[in-house]
């Protein structure tokens, strides 16, 4: 067969999303309005759901060791569930990080001298994101969304043809938020709506409570989406803001 036989049209694939938010601003809420879900927890963060049905989850995660029979009996086995989520990513980076540094044998006292310093350890971490990320390439396969849940952190941003200014990002490294931000259809970052009123220099800050899901290109935090998406997504409790995006079909 000729390498130009198996040219084809790419088959459509369900969700992969991060979404990236301040503490209690709603990030578990709005996961657990994706179809059948169940959570992969790096922390209890189903308390906070209040407003619909409590979803599934396997048991938080105390290890790494324990993380990749969670993930590897989703890809596997025969199940009822339509999304995987992951809560959070960010707190996952800290056990991935005691984990380097608790199996050096060379018993390092932070991450920054682990495998040898160098920036070694760091990489581990980065690695075992990508690794995250890649065997979730097999639930999407199957037919399941993906979704990502991060803490926001900010950062300072000093680009070569401008001013520094502060963005939001993912509370982790650079290295490790690249499987989360480069390989996914879309990145959210969850907000509330702020409005500003006031007289001259003297304003304040004020919200209704309202929250938005930006997923369009922002200085102001890291966000894009495939989907041609240019303004902000309005959030409301109990509904799936990117519902009009997810794949129709059945689950493999």
């Amino acid at each position: 067969m000729s390498v130009l036989d198996q040219i084809a049209k790419p088959k459509p694939r369900p969700l992969a999303v991060t979404i990236i938010g301040e503490a209690g601003l709603g990030k578990t809420s709005l996961a657990a309005c994706f179809p059948k879900p169940i959570f992969i927890r790096a922390e209890d963060g189903l308390k906070s759901i209040t407003n619909s049905p409590m979803p599934d989850a396997f048991p938080v995660l105390t290890s790494v060791e324990d993380l990749w029979p969670q993930l590897w009996a989703l890809a596997k086995e025969v199940h009822q569930y339509e999304t995987l989520v992951v809560d959070t990513v960010s707190t996952l980076d800290t056990l991935f990080t005691d984990w380097v540094v608790e199996t050096d044998p060379n018993k390092p006292k932070s991450i920054n001298q682990a495998l040898g310093g160098w920036g070694a350890g760091t990489n581990m971490v980065a690695s075992q994101h990508r690794r995250l990320r890649k065997g979730c390439d097999y639930l999407l396969d199957r037919g399941m969304n993906v979704v990502f849940l991060s803490h926001a952190d900010t950062t300072t941003v000093s680009p070569p043809d401008g001013n520094q200014y502060t963005k939001y990002t993912m509370r982790m490294h650079e290295k490790s938020m690249q499987p989360y931000v480069d390989n996914v259809d879309l990145v959210g970052f969850l907000r509330l709506e702020i409005f500003t009123k006031g007289d001259g220099d003297v304003k304040k800050a004020f919200s209704t409570g309202d929250r938005q899901l930006v997923c369009h290109a922002m200085a102001a935090n890291v966000s894009k989406n495939r989907f041609g998406i240019t303004e902000p997504i309005e959030v409301k409790p109990g509904i799936n803001p990117l519902s009009a995006y997810l794949l129709k079909g059945e689950k493999k």
